[in-house]
């Protein structure tokens, strides 16, 4: 009988894809490790040889799933771009048009990890904290790009400008959330999209 063939790399992916859905469905505190492994052909054995403890697990999905999802969906765009205003605009045309009930049931998983896991987990506040960090400089650097271009107010204050965003989008995932509305969501982001319009030179 032939021998299974082991990829170490794809294991580690199979697990990190299999946690984040767990934990998007049932918070960190609440993951079950059996249910992750359910979700692949993975051993416990294999589990804990790349993830010595649920910990490690969760600060993996925070850092190579959630992370680079979101520097594909804002990162990228915002750093190729020279007119941050109109890009911000699209993206949350793109997020408006995207919303839908999975949206309304699991929430925003960054912003879901931050309520649930910044109180009581150093090192998961801290890692949630980097991805806020780089996700305000992108957007402050884009203003500012903008701002070079002419095309974005002179007095508008980049770093700050790009923090309240990032509390709008969050805030305004949450009251979906809670609402349970897509309605509410998508005219949260409408104003959102409104208050952008104004950094407009």
């Amino acid at each position: 009988m032939a021998r299974k063939i082991r990829n170490p790399e794809q294991t580690r992916t199979d697990l990190l894809a299999a946690a984040y859905t767990e934990i998007l469905e049932s918070g960190f505190q609440a993951a079950s490790l059996d249910r992750i492994l359910a979700k692949t052909s993975v051993s416990k054995g294999a589990l804990y040889h790349h993830f010595g403890t649920k910990q490690e697990l969760g600060l993996a999905v925070v850092e190579d799933v959630i992370a680079p999802q979101l520097a594909q969906r804002w990162f990228v765009p915002l750093q190729q771009t020279t007119e941050p205003v109109p890009c911000l605009q699209q993206l949350l045309a793109e997020k408006i048009d995207a919303a839908d009930e999975q949206l309304l049931r699991y929430g925003c998983p960054l912003n879901n990890l931050m309520q649930e896991m910044s109180p009581l987990d150093e090192n998961f506040r801290r890692g949630l904290q980097r991805i806020l960090d780089e996700w305000t400089q992108v957007i402050s650097d884009a203003l500012m790009r903008g701002q070079q271009r002419g095309n974005v107010r002179r007095e508008v204050n980049p770093k700050e400008a790009a923090l309240f965003i990032i509390a709008a989008i969050e805030g305004c995932v949450g009251l979906g959330k809670n609402a349970q509305s897509l309605q509410s969501y998508r005219t949260c982001l409408g104003q959102l999209q409104q208050y952008i319009g104004t950094l407009a030179a």
